[in-house]
């Protein structure tokens, strides 16, 4: 009996070259399976449509349509898969789109292979994954666009939109959040739209870094 589960993976990205290096990557870990590749967005929503994968890794920059076109339209579908965004850009402008338009998580292609599978690991398990690097970008990024409130107080949040708040730094998704305070992921999703909007910010990924951020505030690090 095996004791971990299996996680269905595929891949959308336009160059043969990459995706053969994903799979190669994908045989080293008995836990995670590829089971579809695809060189184009268009084909790779026919594809998680028809498998209905555990993770997507999908590239931002395609011919045809783009990763973001893409990324809509998979959130769009009834799917349960988590997608990731892997790709070359490091661009401030890209990474805060991509999260935005609703990404899982969003690693580069240069990153060593054991912290891609970590991420990937960390990415079935229901966590939000970010590149490290790209972290600091991203709360720099947020910060820049408006002024939110100065701590947590300040945003009027309910000692349950704290809770869930410091869960989602963590990187747990909605579900994963349902599940560890026993409530169901619709609770859950009100109140990530209240703290959204008490703390001005438009995605749970920006919400996740402005709380680690204020943490670290606390700390004085």
């Amino acid at each position: 009996m095996q004791s971990e589960q299996n996680y269905s993976v595929i891949v959308i990205d336009d160059h043969p070259l990459f995706r053969k290096g994903v799979a190669d990557l994908i045989s080293m870990d008995d836990t995670l399976i590829l089971i579809g590749e695809a060189a184009s967005g268009a084909e790779g929503i026919e594809l998680a449509r028809e498998l209905n994968p555990d993770l997507i890794l999908l590239d931002l920059n395609m011919k045809g349509m783009d990763g973001i076109a893409t990324l809509k339209k998979l959130k769009e579908s009834d799917l349960d898969a988590r997608v990731i965004m892997l790709t070359v850009s490091d661009d401030e402008e890209d990474v805060v789109t991509a999260l935005r338009s609703g990404a899982d998580g969003y690693l580069l292609k240069d990153m060593e292979p054991e912290d891609t599978l970590k991420c990937l690991h960390q990415a079935s398990q229901g966590r939000i994954v970010l590149c490290e690097k790209l972290t600091e970008l991203l709360a720099y990024a947020l910060r820049d666009e408006a002024a939110h409130p100065s701590d947590l107080t300040q945003a009027s949040l309910t000692d349950r939109e704290e809770e869930i708040l410091n869960l989602i730094s963590q990187g747990l998704s909605n579900k994963v959040i349902a599940r560890e305070l026993d409530i169901t992921e619709g609770t859950v999703k009100v109140h990530v739209k209240h703290i959204l909007k008490k703390l001005n910010l438009r995605s749970r990924v920006e919400a996740a870094i402005w709380a680690v951020k204020e943490q670290d505030k606390r700390r004085g690090t």
